[in-house]
């Protein structure tokens, strides 16, 4: 296994910008959708992520309804010349009503969104921007455009999208340079293979995939007994009473490889996404997301280890196999 004092390596983001961890911190779980939090482990859990290598933090305005932002704000400003804060705008969920799932990608309502996150994060700039999900009613023309002023405003330093085609990615970078793609990819999603990847390798943009580690299902076995009542997973497809028992025995067979090698499933997950990008010639920063200190040592040890051809060749057929679509 991978000791945790060894150094993370590093990559530049996008074609222009800094260099960061290539692991960065899914911060969504420490206010919403996944359970109870501690707020005192997930602090911790942030700090030991810096000292770790770890740069990168990811969230959005949407998680915990600005309530996620809030919760980084004394973390990122305490630590403001080491973190990259990337947070996303287009929901338009609020406090008052938190079930809204409609998205605006209009430029006043970037506007207007871009000044809510700065000042719940109370910092001057957001380092990494996102469209969160983008929405055909409103020209890409639009709302890069909005978004591009936003960096000459000084509010933004890089822009980012999350979950476009390879087309939209393309048409957008020609509007205003793309530093980030965010979309979900693991062993069991591998849709943005086809053209997303391709796309994001030939223009620099960083890919930065999301539940890289299948929403937990790829931590291990074990996990699939720990759902709460409250966990938004309960309704995902995946792990629905007639999915639920094949994946995991697909789990197992990770298991399997991973006892093999002397690492965890999660760390072979990991591994092989590092690999998988390696061979696809993209720039890849995976944001796994948890709310406990000794889970992220687990996750950032995945970051110098090495899967043979034999190991990746094991691991080739199983999103074929998953039950299921992601959500």
């Amino acid at each position: 296994m991978t000791s945790e004092n060894t150094p993370m390596p590093q990559l530049q983001l996008g074609p222009n910008g800094p260099m960061i961890g290539v692991q960065g911190l899914g911060c969504m779980g420490m206010s919403e959708f996944y359970g109870a939090t501690d707020v005192a482990q997930s602090r911790a859990t942030l700090e030991r992520a810096l000292d770790l290598g770890v740069t990168m933090f990811d969230t959005a305005d949407m998680y915990g309804v600005g309530a996620n932002e809030e919760f980084l704000a004394p973390f990122v400003t305490a630590n403001r010349d080491k973190v990259i804060i990337a947070t996303k705008f287009g929901y338009t969920r609020t406090p008052d009503n938190p079930d809204d799932w409609s998205i605006d990608n209009r430029p006043e309502f970037i506007r207007a969104a871009v000044d809510r996150s700065l000042k719940r994060l109370g910092v001057e700039v957001i380092d990494l921007y996102y469209m969160h999900r983008r929405i055909e009613t409103v020209p890409l023309e639009e709302s890069i455009g909005a978004m591009a002023d936003l960096v000459k405003a000084g509010k933004v330093k890089w822009l980012g999208l999350s979950a476009v085609s390879a087309a939209e990615l393309r048409l957008a970078n020609a509007i205003h340079p793309i530093a980030a793609l965010q979309s979900e990819w693991s062993i069991f999603t591998r849709d943005i293979e086809r053209e997303i990847v391709p796309a994001a390798a030939e223009l620099g943009v960083t890919i930065v995939p999301y539940s890289p580690l299948g929403r937990g299902l790829l931590t291990g076995q074990g996990f699939s007994a720990s759902l709460s009542g409250d966990d938004a997973r309960q309704n995902f497809p995946r792990f629905s009473a007639e999915n639920l028992e094949a994946n995991m025995k697909l789990v197992a067979g990770i298991e399997d490889i991973a006892s093999s090698k002397g690492v965890t499933p999660a760390q072979l997950a990991l591994a092989w996404l590092y690999a998988q990008s390696d061979r696809l010639k993209a720039k890849t920063v995976p944001i796994p997301g948890t709310r406990k200190p000794e889970r992220l040592v687990e996750n950032v040890a995945a970051a110098t280890i090495h899967l043979t051809d034999k190991e990746m060749d094991r691991l080739e057929p199983l999103a074929a196999a998953v039950q299921g679509v992601a959500v």
